[in-house]
């Protein structure tokens, strides 16, 4: 009841949108709709995004800019003192982790609810009602390129060739889905991965404040990490694949157009490569940590021995 709720509060915005657009430009609402509305496949070519989720984009990017250049260095200065000594090479690198997290728990909140209440994407995950999907991915869309215009604009401070990567792989996807409101259910699976966001950003946050890596707060933040990354990027990957097979060769499979169907397996497979590659490298580091742990326990236990 819920999400039928809000899919009809969004249609009829969408109706009332394209009432006024038909007024004022004097074409039909449709051709600007933010809805789906291709219904029975997609087009060989490249379809441009409607002006609705060009809004949705613009709005997210000028968001996540503002945050990272006003909204966060003002919270952090009124929350946390030990943000003042940073340099201004962390101070850059903490505003944007800082903007990471609030878009991880925005979005992945959100998926959550859609990959829960949303009947429509789980009873037909190619053609399904795409309209709170999009709204998602529009929102991540806006990130993704405010996070890309950082990073090269502050390349040495926070530039890294596997986020570009990530950032234009995800984008290319998701350009399908904003565009011709394909593959709902897949898009929405793969933004369940934000979860493990915040947990990765925390950890370099106790890090800067100089919280030692042994500490109870820095281990138990360590050991979350490492269990989320791999649920939601790791353990889900034979499910996923699974679902993805089971719609190969189908007639819904064959209404997506070629460059939506590359989109989705090249950018579905160059993901989680990244992902399988960052979580060795969060294991490694975790049973490092872990061990480091146990053997400063023995070594304190040993010394209280002897002292008794």
């Amino acid at each position: 009841m819920a999400v039928r709720l809000c899919q009809h509060i969004c249609k009829c915005c969408c109706i009332q949108w394209d009432l006024a657009v038909e007024r004022y430009c004097g074409s039909s609402g449709d051709d600007w709709g933010f809805y789906d509305r291709n219904r029975s496949g997609g087009s060989a070519g490249m379809e441009p995004l409607s002006l609705q989720v060009l809004v949705v984009v613009t709005g997210s990017f000028l968001g996540f800019q503002w945050l990272f250049h006003r909204g966060s260095p003002w919270v952090s200065q009124q929350l946390c003192k030990g943000f003042l000594r940073l340099s201004p090479t962390n101070r850059t690198e903490w505003n944007s982790r800082a903007v990471s997290t609030l878009h991880a728990l925005v979005v992945g909140l959100f998926c959550l609810y859609i990959y829960i209440f949303d009947e429509s994407i789980q009873k037909d995950p190619v053609w399904g009602d795409a309209t709170l999907v999009k709204l998602n991915v529009a929102i991540t869309s806006g990130y993704l390129i405010s996070d890309l215009l950082l990073m090269f604009t502050s390349w040495e401070s926070i530039g890294e060739k596997y986020f570009v990567i990530h950032h234009f792989a995800a984008l290319y996807a998701y350009y399908y889905v904003l565009s011709q409101g394909i593959l709902p259910y897949f898009a929405n699976f793969r933004l369940l991965s934000e979860f493990s966001t915040p947990f990765v950003n925390q950890r370099w946050f106790f890090h800067m404040l100089g919280y030692h890596k042994l500490s109870k707060l820095s281990l138990a933040n360590g050991v979350a990490m490492a269990f989320t990354f791999f649920l939601v990027r790791i353990a889900v990957i034979p499910g996923y694949y699974s679902h993805m097979y089971s719609v190969f060769g189908t007639d819904d499979f064959y209404k997506l157009p070629l460059g939506g169907r590359s989109a989705w397996v090249i950018s579905s497979v160059s993901l989680d490569i990244m992902n399988i590659m960052w979580m060795r490298r969060i294991i490694r580091g975790c049973l490092k940590v872990l061990h480091s742990a146990w053997s400063r326990k023995a070594g304190t236990e040993i010394e209280t021995r002897k002292t008794d």
